[in-house]
C-alpha cells in the first residue's frame, strides 16, 4: 500500500485485478515456460514501418517480456486503482485504451522526429502496456492530494504519493529507452485527461462492449468488500497492540456512521456530531470514584473546529459534492486522508 488513498485490495476494481492477472501470468509463461514466443510480442518498430506488420505495434504494446517490467507496472496499476472505484469501470476502461492508442501514434511521433533531427534510428522499444501507466500519473498528479506524512532531515518532506513517483522513476530507469514510453505516456495522459480535439468522444469504450465484459467478466475477476482489518506492527507490546485495536475500532464506528449519515440526510436536519454519540473508546469504560462530584463535561475543541475551505476545495477537486466534503472532514476531525477514504469506501 502506497498511500493512505482508499482502501486496500481490489473491491470495486475488476479491471484492475484483470490487469494485474493476466499479463502478469502471461508474461511469467514466456520467460520461463515459452520464450521461444517471445518474439511475437517485441515492441518492433522497424518492422512496422518497413514490412508494415501493424500487428507487431499491437502486440508489442500487450505484454512486458521483462519481468522488473512487468513488477512495477504491477505495483503502479494497483497503486491506481483508485481512479476505476472513483469514475467506474467503463470510464477507467476508457482511459486506459484511448491512452493506448494515443501513446503508439507518439512513439512513432518521436521515433521520426529522433530521425530526422538527431539521426538516431530506433527500432525496438520496451514491450508492454506501459503507455496508459506512465498516463496514470497525470490524473494521480492532478487529482489525488498530497498530504505530508513525514520529514527527512527536517527538509524533505515524504508525502502519501512519494513511494508512487519513486516506483515510476524505477520503471523509467528500467531501459535506456524508456523515457519515449513515458514522455508518449505523459502527453498521451494530458491530451486524454483534458479532452484535447474531443478525444473521448472516439476513443472510448462502447456501453454494451462494457455491459458484455461486466456479465461475463466481472464474476471471475470481482473482489470482496474490504474488511477494515491490519496487521499490527511487528514486535508491538500488549499495550501497543490494544491502543491499535481500540484506533481501528474508532475507523469502523467512523466507517459504519459516516455511511448511515449518507443514506439518511435527506431525512435529518442538520449534520450529527458523531463524537458527541460515540466517544473514543480508550475513554470508555473507565472507573469514575462516586465519592468524587462529577464534573460537568467539557467540549472537545476539535468539535467546533472549522473546516478548512482548502480541503473542502481539494475534496471537490476529486469530484465530490460540497456537502459530502464537509460531512467527511467534520467527521474525521478535519483529517484530509480520513476524509478521502470515507468518501472513496462509500
Amino acid at each position: 500500500m502506497f498511500t493512505t488513498t482508499g482502501s486496500r485490495g481490489l473491491y470495486k476494481a475488476p479491471v484492475t485485478k484483470s490487469l494485474l492477472i493476466i499479463p502478469s501470468a502471461v508474461a511469467l509463461l514466456l520467460t520461463v515456460v515459452l520464450p521461444q514466443y517471445q518474439s511475437l510480442f517485441l515492441n518492433n518498430l522497424q518492422a512496422v514501418r518497413q514490412d508494415y506488420q501493424v500487428w507487431k505495434l499491437l502486440c508489442g504494446r500487450l505484454i512486458c517480456l521483462d519481468l522488473k517490467d512487468t513488477f512495477c507496472s504491477c505495483l503502479l496499476i494497483y497503486n491506481f486503482r483508485i481512479f476505476e472505484r472513483r469514475y467506474g469501470s467503463r470510464k477507467f476502461s476508457s482511459f486506459l485504451f484511448g491512452t493506448w492508442i494515443l501513446s503508439a501514434l507518439m512513439d512513432i511521433l518521436l521515433i521520426e522526429a529522433l530521425h530526422q533531427v538527431f539521426h538516431l534510428n530506433v527500432d525496438t522499444l520496451p514491450s508492454g502496456p506501459l503507455g496508459p501507466v506512465f498516463a496514470l500519473f497525470v490524473p494521480f498528479y492532478l487529482s489525488i492530494p498530497r498530504v505530508q506524512v513525514t520529514q527527512v532531515l527536517g527538509q524533505f518532506s515524504i508525502t502519501n504519493k512519494s513511494l508512487v513517483y519513486i516506483v515510476g522513476l524505477q520503471l523509467l530507469t528500467s531501459s535506456p529507452l524508456m523515457w519515449i514510453i513515458a514522455l508518449s505516456g505523459l502527453a498521451s495522459g494530458v491530451v486524454y485527461h483534458n479532452n484535447v480535439l474531443r478525444v473521448q468522444h472516439f476513443l472510448f469504450i462502447p456501453r454494451w462492449m462494457a455491459r458484455s465484459c461486466s456479465y461475463l467478466l466481472e464474476p471471475l475477476f470481482s473482489g470482496a468488500e474490504p474488511t477494515h482489518e491490519s496487521t499490527l506492527g511487528m514486535g508491538a507490546t500488549l499495550d501497543i497492540q490494544r491502543q491499535q485495536r481500540m484506533d481501528l475500532l474508532d475507523q469502523q464506528i467512523l466507517l459504519s456512521q459516516f455511511a448511515q449519515m449518507r443514506r439518511n440526510r435527506q431525512q435529518q436536519v442538520g449534520l450529527i456530531n458523531w463524537n458527541r454519540f460515540f466517544p473514543s473508546l480508550r475513554h470508555r469504560g473507565r472507573n469514575h470514584n462516586p465519592a468524587q462530584p462529577q464534573q460537568p463535561a467539557r467540549q472537545n475543541p476539535s468539535e467546533n473546529s472549522p473546516v478548512s475551505e482548502e480541503q473542502v476545495a481539494m475534496l471537490m477537486e476529486m469530484g465530490f459534492s460540497r456537502m459530502d466534503a464537509l460531512e467527511a472532514l467534520r467527521a474525521s476531525n478535519n483529517d484530509l486522508n480520513m476524509a478521502t477514504n470515507f468518501l472513496l469506501q462509500h
